[in-house]
């Protein structure tokens, strides 16, 4: 008999640092609201992943440490093999503190100030904070628009397609023959991919029907690199860590340059390599379980829409825990749905104009079931009172 979890049980996150709670204020101007915001979850992580960090704390001793081993490297691989189905190439791997930070190493290698940057849209706030924030041009075509898509790849001075698989804040899920079609288009137009796929875990196959296709299977012969992380699905974000797989070595070379020298990052925190490699191991059955919550979390907000905001028409995502819902059917004012939302019914929920789609909000689930129960009623009677 497998492992139970209860997903249901309450953890006070109040009082940890943690921004979700503690720093709603930041974003929304009132301490003390209910969050659905920023994409980590409300859930301890794997039991396995906190045994394996509760035995390294009591080795002690916490120095300089390497991530170029075979514990690592095989976690890893073991992964992509038994998830996926796919075999990596762990000479590829490199590692980095965050896949945003990747990101930037990336963009400042393969782009000059003023190049274009490509990306889908609606777009995650931290692609263009990092893309703008370099002095790149972000250029945004809209999810499934593929005449868009070609025509800014075509730009002669388009250098770099930042792909988001799954794609966020949508869930959508690329499928084989999209990426295909994504990869030949850019090695058409000599356009290098960042293929950010940290949202991969949490695919929900069993309503989609599909997997998720690592980059590694389409990329062909153009200049790539896949970046990700087992934080997301893990929900260890705090402790640092990420990796990715960058086709050329001349480029994984000097990618490893600039973080051991430039960046003065040779040494990875210890706890992100111990929890990488306890949840690649033995997380399997935690994140299958922590994932068919959430999915039910899902379908319950699903059900709340149809009963009460039909004209919505509302559907889960493919993938992840972020429930992407557009309101602009019901003609709602986006300030005016916030006011409501913080002043009357005291919780704080991310409104689409974060993500460059005004009309929509974002609302995360990956929380005990009472809690999400109380964001989309809170959600329905605020959208009542503006309507």
């Amino acid at each position: 008999m497998g492992a139970t979890y209860d997903f249901d049980a309450v953890v006070d996150r109040r009082g940890t640092w943690c921004i979700q709670w503690d720093g709603v204020a930041d974003r929304f101007g009132v301490d003390g609201l209910l969050p659905f915001t920023i994409s980590d979850m409300d859930f301890a992580t794997a039991p396995e992943v906190l045994a394996a960090l509760r035995a390294r704390l009591e080795h002690g001793v916490f120095g300089y440490t390497s991530w170029q081993h075979d514990d690592f490297r095989s976690a890893v691989a073991h992964w992509y093999a038994t998830r996926y189905g796919t075999t990596i190439d762990t000479g590829q791997l490199v590692y980095g503190p965050s896949v945003l930070n990747q990101l930037s190493q990336l963009l400042q290698m393969w782009t000059a100030e003023g190049d274009g940057v490509v990306v889908h849209t609606p777009v995650y706030d931290g692609f263009r904070k990092a893309i703008t924030g370099l002095g790149r041009e972000l250029r945004g075509v809209p999810v499934g628009d593929w005449a868009a898509l070609e025509r800014e790849l075509a730009r002669s001075d388009a250098r770099v397609l930042v792909l988001c698989s799954p794609h966020n804040p949508t869930g959508y899920v690329w499928t084989a023959e999209e990426l295909a079609r994504t990869a030949a288009l850019a090695e058409r137009y000599g356009v290098a991919v960042i293929s950010d796929e940290i949202h991969a875990d949490f695919v929900h196959e069993e309503r989609v029907g599909r997997g998720h296709v690592p980059w590694t299977r389409v990329a062909g012969d153009g200049r790539w690199a896949l970046i990700t992380s087992g934080s997301k699905a893990f929900n260890f974000p705090a402790l640092t860590g990420s990796y990715g797989l960058i086709g050329d070595p001349d480029d994984r070379a000097e990618f490893l340059r600039r973080m051991e020298t430039a960046e003065g990052l040779a040494s990875p925190a210890v706890l992100s390599l111990t929890a990488h490699i306890a949840a690649y191991r033995e997380g399997a059955a935690w994140l299958d379980a922590v994932r068919a919550y959430v999915a039910g979390n899902l379908a319950y907000v699903a059900e709340r829409l149809a009963a009460e905001l039909p004209e919505v028409g509302w559907v889960p995502p493919q993938a992840g825990y972020l429930a992407w819902i557009d309101l602009r059917a019901v003609g709602v004012d986006d300030a005016a749905l916030q006011r409501v939302l913080v002043e009357r019914e005291g919780v704080a929920i991310m409104g689409g104009a974060v993500y460059g789609a005004p009309g929509f909000v974002r609302l995360n689930v990956g929380c005990p079931r009472g809690k999400v129960v109380r964001g989309v009623e809170a959600l329905v009677r605020a959208v009542g009172a503006v309507r």
